[in-house]
């Protein structure tokens, strides 16, 4: 049986993971800027005492609810990544179909990261910071299937680093493109790119051919 003080240890529990989940909602639809502390206790339906007591500033919630998106985002991300397929190859192209199953949904609204960080003018600002460590932790399994594609094709190792860092740039590239165009068919686009990109680092790792060049031969002497 509960005890009071596991009851309102409970109570205050849920009232911080609503506010949480009312900033998060607020703020990607809205922005920053435009979702006042008032809208985010409404939407959560708790008092605004629960709001100081849970968070310093508006600004240290929005760093805790992007910190929460930040952890589902990518546990949705690599699990549908890593449906479409048993190589690294398909994993990687699969990414930007997960993607447009995103663009296609209603609350597709862009990345909420990057949504942020314009938002934020500081780089040290602690919602900067969250925005920056999603995008590494992206890029890491970004690198680590790159990594493996490196072993599947026998791409140049060195490479993978590079691929990875390019690969963000089409994931990112894709999702701003479908934002402001509404095209969901953008991560299409990116994918035909992708897929490109994986062959010109790949014929890197392997010899080229020569070029031909006419046979000489020796004349003998007669």
């Amino acid at each position: 049986m509960a005890t009071e003080t596991d009851s309102e240890s409970t109570t205050r529990d849920s009232a911080r993971d609503r506010l949480l989940a009312a900033a998060e909602a607020l703020i990607y639809a809205g922005g920053i800027h435009a979702t006042g502390v008032d809208a985010i206790v409404r939407q959560s339906g708790t008092a605004r005492k629960s709001f100081y007591t849970h968070f310093e500033s508006k600004d240290a919630l929005v760093a805790a609810a992007l910190d929460r998106r930040d952890e589902r985002w990518m546990n949705w991300f690599i699990a549908g990544t890593q449906r479409h397929g048993n190589t690294a190859r398909k994993r990687l192209l699969g990414m930007f179909e997960v993607l447009r199953d995103w663009f296609a949904s209603e609350d597709f609204h862009g990345c909420a990261f990057l949504n942020a960080a314009g938002e934020i003018a500081s780089a040290e600002d602690p919602i900067r910071i969250v925005a920056r460590k999603h995008k590494e932790r992206l890029l890491e399994f970004v690198r680590a299937e790159c990594d493996a594609f490196a072993i599947e094709s026998g791409m140049d190792a060195r490479h993978a680093a590079q691929l990875s860092r390019q690969w963000l740039i089409l994931l990112d590239g894709a999702i701003a493109v479908a934002l402001v165009s509404g095209d969901a068919d953008a991560a299409l686009d990116a994918r035909a790119a992708a897929d490109m990109l994986l062959e010109a680092p790949a014929a890197k790792g392997r010899p080229r051919n020569k070029p031909n060049t006419p046979l000489t031969t020796k004349r003998t002497a007669t």
